[in-house]
């Protein structure tokens, strides 16, 4: 076929497609459903646009990208006065690419650029395979750089060889090459042209193929060059095979793989416990700038015993999950007005879901998240350093990358750990247009992010992993509602419970007064123990100490020496050592000797000898405290701040309400209020659900029906021909093409099945259904029936 021959066009090729094949050209490329074109033939418009064909090329792989090369410069010179390139037959692609690809693989690719509708079939593919193809002018908007780099000698070599050949250059080449791989990958030189110096660097680096010259000004680094100078996997070009990601066997099966995401689950929500509480006693003073400067999170640091990485991490998931926020405290005894991160009313609900919920809340929010916790901590390009919820760490493509990180790991066995070097390759290799984003060190990051939340252990996707990435992988575009997105999400609920150790209602007392929990403890133990002992150490065995202030605390919340003594001796494998209930008794006999109250605070005692020593102290002035009674005293001080100095002072005061009945004085620590959080919106490009396409599919035919050839029953000026023409379609249930010029002079045309005819009007719906539309007979330019 010689380009002067009429040759069968995009819009051609879409018309003769099936629905279904439409609507899965929709569901690919989404941009074109938006607005919905009116026809195929505006649909094939918008396929040939480069800014469509653009994002469609960010989906296509190495050998994708080798194809559409090779078709381009075959192409070259059948080029149509139509702009259309082609026809290229399947055996020049084959024999342009050779040996480093199978026929089997270029045939999927190029039934994949078909599907796509970025090549289509030279001649009528109805009832046998396509041999040869035609592409529309800007078809090399789908390649990830400017110039052919997988058709190219440097395609065929080794990144052995271009190493070897990187070495042998001199100093200044060198130095050309490193600009270009850490800076953009086309560079200006005017010794770019042919007829340049064959000396200078830029014509010696044409000529060794290290760089290809675009124009006479114009060079750009090959990716397969510029991945070796930046000390990334490099991209193999010789064989356009998929890197292998099969893995290393592990010493460790699927089980023990998810035991071990179990346990950093736990330490996670140990962890967000932890910064909650500290933030609680003590909020984080807020930046000018916004965020959580590095100063606070060093102080975060030491109060929790993280590292600083690590609360930077659980900062970001925590305010993502809306368990803290910056805001006015509603707590009064926060004096200033000023904006605190402190944790939020909600963050008390959180705590008292169960461990599965509460760990998949905190998961999704890290998939989602638009930011890189990794980079706190580091400086910007202004040389600030970035700090936790700063604006700087935001990237609005964050989620996206952990999604594109993470998915290959699904398609490896279980407990078959994957190296970051291999992961990378196989990224780069799948999305080229990505190529200097994927980075070793971004992979490296966002797994050990994954790692710490559980998603990731010994190198392979836990089941919870898996589960967590089939939530709402098909959330974008609605559809007949056979997925459930909140289905999933309990289904990753259910899947991390089931691999979190069973919760035990016992421990181990020891004589030292430590208590060794060699478990997960159930949530009602677990309040009580931690109300009477303090953690000294957490993790898959926590170990906990008893001491007189933590017996004094829980005295405080009403609970008495007997309740004490009986929590150790029902849920202790161990003896209970007798010094153990000697320490419970001694502090309890000396509780509440003195009681304090509001009034604005008074001090009550049976002892009249105690009280005598108190209002004799030193803490009497600094309280005003005056006797009322040999039993009774009243101070103007507040009621928690009598309590913490007379136990300063050494007494042991507790708190009694105006019955006498003991008060719990813990203090719940300051609070802002939570705000409503919409769900961050998705950084993928928008897709729609097969059910939305195959409505845009449905207008679309309507569309093509309308603008098809007139018949010859047809009326076109005569209103009683018209009306005659209605009846008969209501009368035998025929269809309606009409032409019609609403009260703007818009002219339209519409493929409709009539109702009612009455009081100068048409009554209709339209083939796809919806609301009745209403035509006036006077201004219906046409009518046909169907």
């Amino acid at each position: 076929m010689s380009p002067d021959h009429p040759s069968r066009t995009c819009a051609d090729e879409l018309a003769s497609r099936s629905d279904e094949r439409l609507a899965e050209l929709l569901v690919r490329r989404p941009d074109l459903a938006s607005p919905p074109p009116r026809g195929t033939g505006v649909l094939a418009q918008r396929s040939l646009a480069a800014a469509s064909i653009s994002l469609a090329g960010e989906d296509l792989d190495v050998l994708a990208v080798a194809v559409v090369e090779a078709f381009l410069d075959i192409a070259d010179d059948l080029r149509h006065h139509d702009g259309l390139l082609g026809p290229v037959s399947r055996d020049e692609i084959v024999t342009k690419l050779g040996r480093r690809a199978r026929r089997s693989d270029i045939d999927a690719r190029l039934a994949v650029l078909a599907d796509r509708a970025l090549i289509w079939p030279s001649g009528s593919s109805k009832g046998k395979k396509a041999t040869s193809w035609m592409a529309g002018s800007h078809l090399p908007s789908t390649l990830p750089w400017t110039t052919p780099h997988l058709i190219t000698p440097i395609a065929a070599l080794d990144p052995e060889e271009i190493s070897s050949r990187i070495d042998g250059l001199d100093d200044r080449p060198r130095e050309l090459l490193a600009t270009l791989a850490n800076g953009h990958a086309l560079g200006r030189s005017r010794d770019a042209a042919a007829d340049a110096d064959p000396t200078a660097p830029v014509p010696r680096l044409i000529a060794s193929d290290l760089l290809s010259r675009v124009d006479e000004q114009t060079v750009e680094l090959p990716p397969q060059v510029g991945q070796i100078l930046r000390g990334e996997p490099p991209l193999a070009t010789a064989s356009l095979k998929a890197p292998d990601l099969s893995g290393t066997p592990s010493r460790f099966d699927a089980t023990t793989v998810d035991a071990a995401g179990a346990g950093e689950a736990l330490e996670l929500l140990r962890h967000a416990g932890d910064l909650l509480d500290a933030l609680s006693a003590a909020p984080a003073a807020v930046l000018r700038a916004g965020g959580i400067g590095v100063r606070e999170l060093r102080r975060l640091a030491k109060t929790t015993g993280l590292s600083m990485t690590r609360v930077g991490l659980i900062v970001e998931l925590t305010a993502s999950a809306g368990l803290i926020d910056a805001g006015v405290p509603e707590s009064t005894s926060v004096l200033s007005g000023d904006d605190v991160v402190a944790p939020t009313t909600s963050s008390d609900t959180w705590r008292h879901h169960e461990p599965g919920r509460r760990w998949a809340h905190l998961a999704e929010c890290w998939l989602d998240l638009p930011r890189r916790p990794w980079l706190i901590g580091e400086t910007d390009r202004d040389g600030a350093i970035i700090g936790a919820l700063a604006d700087t760490a935001f990237d609005q493509s964050a989620s996206s990358v952990r999604r594109a990180i993470l998915t290959p790991l699904t398609e490896v066995e279980p407990a078959i750990g994957v190296s970051v070097d291999d992961l990378t390759a196989l990224l780069g290799w799948r999305h080229p247009r990505q190529l200097r984003r994927f980075t070793t060190r971004l992979v490296g990051e966002t797994l050990r992010e994954a790692t710490e939340l559980g998603l990731v252990a010994h190198g392979a996707l836990t089941m919870a992993g898996r589960a967590l990435l089939a939530v709402g992988e098909d959330e974008d575009g609605p559809d007949d509602g056979s997925h459930s997105v909140e289905s999933d999400r309990g289904d990753l609920v259910e899947v991390m419970t089931a691999a979190l150790p069973a919760p035990i209602d016992y421990f181990l007392v020891q004589a030292d007064f430590t208590v060794t929990v060699p478990g997960p403890l159930t949530a009602e133990l677990a309040e009580r123990l931690a109300l009477v002992a303090d953690l000294e150490s957490g993790g898959a065995a926590s170990v906990y100490r008893v001491t007189e202030d933590g017996i004094r605390r829980a005295l405080d919340t009403g609970r008495t020496a007997a309740e004490l003594a009986a929590l150790f001796t029902e849920h202790s494998k161990t003896p209970v050592p007798q010094s153990l209930t000697y320490l419970i008794d001694d502090v309890a006999r000396r509780h509440g000797q003195l009681r304090v109250g509001v009034a604005s605070s008074f001090v009550r005692c049976d002892d009249e000898a105690t009280l005598t020593a108190v209002l004799r102290s030193s803490v009497a002035a600094e309280l005003s405290l005056r006797a009322l009674a040999p039993t009774v005293a009243v101070s103007a001080a507040a009621l928690r701040d009598v309590i913490d100095r007379l136990r300063a002072a050494g007494f042991a005061p507790a708190g009694e309400d105006s019955s006498g009945a003991l008060i719990d004085l813990r203090s719940r620590g300051v609070r802002v209020p939570a705000r409503t959080r919409r769900r961050p919106l998705p950084t993928r490009r928008r897709r729609i659900g097969p059910g939305q396409a195959a409505t845009v599919v449905g207008r679309m035919r309507v569309a093509d029906r309308a603008a098809g050839p007139v018949s010859t029953a047809a009326s076109t000026s005569s209103g009683e021909t018209t009306s005659a023409l209605i009846q008969l379609a209501l009368q035998t249930g025929r269809r309606l093409r009409i032409g019609y010029v609403d009260a703007h002079g818009g002219a339209s045309r519409h493929v409709v099945k009539a109702r009612s005819l009455g009081a100068g009007q048409l009554v209709a719906v339209e083939e796809t259904g919806g609301e009745e539309l209403r035509f006036a007979l006077h201004r219906i330019t046409r009518v046909e029936l169907l």
